[in-house]
């Protein structure tokens, strides 16, 4: 299934699941018995997710063009609503550091070698939660960097409350998976690390998530061992940059939920982000590949069975 964020004809934030070209209004269309917010469904997902399911079984043999004219404030087609982040506002968001040819060329990029302690243990860290945006967003470049990268993740939304939890465990604490673009202010960010802390300012403004956050049980077909198989691509206006594959994680997810719920709560709604796949920023490919981003560009993600995310830049206000 793949669930939605979204706002309606009058504006309204609204949760839903996409079906096709539809996208249900879960609250209208339950008649109240589905939450209006995707937050509330997440932290009570055990409880919402039968239902839901339950109703998308129902609609196969229904004409959904036709019920529309008697849910005109439940059913919409996608032209009708703006898709925002699934979860516009996450208690959290952990982002890793898990893909090994990402970190040895963007270190290499600096004259930088691998540091042993990378391979003892997944290192992350915590990114603006309140900077989140949705597909179709324009993103602001920072007033102070010349250097603005876009970065190709996949995330995981946590379903319930775990702590200290293992990684054999970590698979029943996902509600599932969507694209992640963790915008970067390259200058700024290579300033403040120096310091020894970081990075902070330079990922301060904005994170993509989107279109739609994508149920675990709709990528089963991908799953690779305790990885999934999922092609991952950028492109910036319309030339492809950046493609690698999710199986190539060092680390996997319940590795990583591991990491971030050891002797710590993780809550639902809480986003863990896989870190940069190989090859997917412009700081890895070099300016001789690309320039920085620059207001006007198209950034475009995406990841099989995820979705296609897609952001403009702009100059900042």
């Amino acid at each position: 299934m793949k669930l939605v964020s979204f706002r309606n004809r009058q504006g309204e934030e609204r949760s839903g699941w996409l079906r096709g070209n539809f996208v249900l209004d879960m609250h209208v269309y339950s008649q109240g018995q589905l939450p209006s917010r995707m937050l509330e469904f997440v932290q009570h997902s055990a409880l919402y997710m039968p239902r839901v399911l339950e109703l998308d079984r129902n609609l196969q043999d229904l004409e959904l063009s036709t019920m529309q004219l008697n849910f005109p404030n439940g059913i919409y087609t996608l032209d009708q609503v703006t898709l925002a982040a699934p979860i516009p506002r996450p208690p959290s968001v952990r982002d890793f550091y898990a893909f090994e040819s990402h970190v040895k060329t963007a270190r290499g990029r600096r004259g930088l070698d691998m540091v042993p302690e990378w391979y003892e243990i997944p290192v992350f860290y915590f990114t603006n939660h309140h900077a989140i945006v949705g597909p179709g967003v324009e993103i602001e470049r920072p007033r102070r960097t010349m250097k603005l990268d876009y970065e190709l993740e996949i995330a995981c939304v946590i379903g319930k409350e775990g702590r200290n939890i293992t990684a054999d465990e970590a698979d029943s604490y996902i509600l599932g998976y969507c694209i992640m673009n963790d915008w970067s202010a390259r200058d700024i960010q290579q300033q403040e690390v120096k310091v020894g802390l970081g990075p902070a300012k330079g990922k301060d403004f904005a994170t993509s998530l989107g279109p739609y956050l994508v149920t675990k049980d709709e990528l089963e077909t991908y799953r690779s061992g305790d990885r999934y198989d999922l092609t991952m691509t950028a492109y910036v206006n319309g030339t492809l940059l950046s493609q690698g594959n999710a199986q190539e994680i060092h680390y996997s997810f319940g590795e990583l939920i591991a990491r971030a719920s050891e002797d710590a709560t993780l809550y639902p709604g809480d986003v863990i982000g896989s870190g940069t796949v190989g090859t997917g920023c412009l700081l890895e490919l070099g300016e001789e590949v690309h320039r920085w981003l620059e207001p006007g560009d198209q950034v475009e993600l995406e990841i099989t069975g995820l979705g296609r995310l897609v952001n403009h830049i702009k100059e900042s206000i």
